[in-house]
């Protein structure tokens, strides 16, 4: 069963652009995110079928954002809006500097998969099993992305 662009369209777009305007902090981006993410769905409409659909453009949208996040890091952008400070979530500029270092470092050497992972599961409060369900993955696979995560964040702590 193909699914209906259009009515996923009118359904779900306002929770994809409630999503995007949580990770981006930007309405203009955030806007933009969301057209990528319905667009990434038109273009995949004939091989996806409408089982949770809520599910897909919830993951979807997160991953979008998270890309325009990496893209404009790449370009050495100076933003408000990057995924360490979200995931910082500090208000002293001293603190959210030296937060944003340190989460730069830590996920510098992590599977893009993994920075979802923790989005989901630290930042939006989602259980082991719902953020297994989200990246379509296993409860114990995320638990020891998050246990090797968690390691690695205190040896980075230490040095």
């Amino acid at each position: 069963m193909a699914i209906n662009i259009e009515d996923f369209y009118r359904k779900y777009g306002p929770m994809v652009l409630r999503r995007c305007r949580s990770i981006l902090k930007n309405e203009e981006a955030a806007l933009d995110a969301m057209q990528d993410v319905f667009v990434k769905i038109l273009k995949r409409e004939k091989v996806l079928n409408g089982n949770s659909p809520s599910s897909l453009l919830y993951i979807t949208a997160t991953n979008v954002c998270l890309n325009i996040l990496r893209s404009s890091e790449r370009k050495r952008e100076t933003t408000d809006n990057s995924v360490l400070e979200i995931l910082a979530s500090t208000y002293d500029p001293e603190e959210r500097i030296l937060a944003q270092i340190f989460l730069d470092k830590l996920f510098k050497n992590e599977k893009v998969s993994t920075r979802t992972i923790a989005m989901l599961h630290y930042v939006d409060g989602f259980t082991l099993e719902e953020t297994a369900e989200h990246v379509g993955m296993s409860v114990s696979g995320i638990r020891k992305r998050l246990r090797v995560l968690r390691k690695n964040g205190l040896e980075l702590k230490e040095v």
